[in-house]
């Protein structure tokens, strides 16, 4: 408890630093970072992967942790056959597009995270959407961590930073890097899932302003895309969390499993919000829907409203079309105006009575 607080004023005081942006480290195109912590400190002087792996097991304590960024399978290579990783999950690796998961092989465990970020709009419908989603690997030895990010998004400096910060927390090994990655991941998505609130809460204002704007249902339909993105990177992370959380899975000690079941909470809670919002999101259309059709009915009342009084004339003046010689008030002087007349008061009583009934 102290160790999280002590953490969170950290963050709130100190800058933050990328410590994982390629320009900070001359590795490679891949390769951004290749750091060895001994007893919670970083040590320096280890700019090669073997060298760092070999520094740590001649050491006989701390780990190495590497950071990669979209490794093809030629860059990946090398190090999996350094750390003894299983092939099938060095394809996950480079290939990515993986559901969340937790795959333990031998003593080497490889997760696999969705990340996401709130991509900032001026209207709902703007392309390319509001939640941008990307991956992140890890594997974790006894003495190594392995990151491997896909897409633009998600850099693990300000992680990095935070636990350089908390040294107690730090020599926990790799099973703290890998909680610290976790809480960050599911911290983001607690993040995104309050702010598509905000676009939830504006889209509820639109439809429920009184205006009738028909177009409100395009963006309803964006959000629940946009939520269904999310969800497909939420939900799935649960099973791997509960895992962590009460299995014993090499390399986490049972003293790191209660950190996972703190950040199963912060998930639990955050898939909450995203399937109260999904429901939310139908009530919402369905009231919309609700509104269109009302509106609907009353453009048709009008127009038949309109009709009815215009059907009036058109029924006198087609009787008096007819083409007999014989027909009432046919010579008189009178008939024309009185006709028109005729035409006229009947026109408003029927005009006046559709305005009582509300229907114009």
């Amino acid at each position: 408890m102290f160790s999280n607080l002590r953490r969170v004023v950290r963050r709130g005081y100190r800058r933050t630093v990328d410590l994982s942006h390629p320009a900070r480290s001359p590795l490679g195109s891949a390769v951004v970072n290749c750091v060895v912590y001994r007893d919670g400190v970083r040590q320096e002087g280890c700019a090669d992967a073997e060298e760092a792996l070999r520094r740590v097991r001649k050491s006989g304590g701390g780990f190495v942790w590497i950071g990669l960024h979209e490794p093809s399978q030629e860059e990946l290579a090398g190090l999996a056959e350094l750390f003894g990783l299983h092939p099938l999950a060095v394809e996950d690796a480079v290939h990515a597009h993986q559901r969340p998961k937790v795959e333990r092989y031998d003593d080497t465990l490889f997760a696999v995270l969705r990340t996401v970020r709130y991509v900032e709009h001026e209207e709902l419908t703007a392309p390319g959407g509001m939640v941008e989603t990307g991956e992140l690997m890890v594997f974790t030895g006894e003495d190594f961590v392995l990151t491997i990010r896909h897409g633009g998004r998600g850099t693990l400096g300000p992680v990095r930073e935070t636990l350089e910060a908390d040294p107690e927390q730090l020599a926990l090994g790799p099973a703290a890097v890998l909680h610290a990655i976790a809480d960050h991941v599911v911290d983001d998505y607690v993040a995104v899932t309050d702010a598509v609130e905000n676009d939830i809460d504006a889209v509820e204002t639109a439809v429920f302003s009184g205006d009738g704007g028909r177009g409100d249902a395009g963006r309803i339909y964006q959000l629940k895309r946009e939520l269904l993105e999310l969800r497909r990177a939420v939900a799935p992370l649960a099973r791997p969390l509960e895992q962590l959380a009460t299995q014993p899975i090499p390399p986490v000690p049972q003293e790191a499993r209660a950190y996972f079941r703190d950040v199963a909470d912060h998930l639990t809670r955050a898939t909450d919000q995203i399937n109260a919002y999904d429901a939310l999101l139908d009530s919402i259309l369905q009231a919309h829907l609700a509104q269109v059709t009302v509106a609907q009915n009353e453009d048709m009342r009008k127009i038949t409203a309109w009709a009815a009084i215009v059907a009036v004339p058109t029924m006198v003046c087609g009787v008096y079309g007819m083409n007999f010689d014989h027909m009432p008030e046919l010579r008189w002087t009178y008939g024309y105006p009185l006709v028109l007349g005729v035409m006229a008061v009947a026109c408003f009583l029927i005009h006046r009575g559709f305005r009582r009934n509300g229907w114009l």
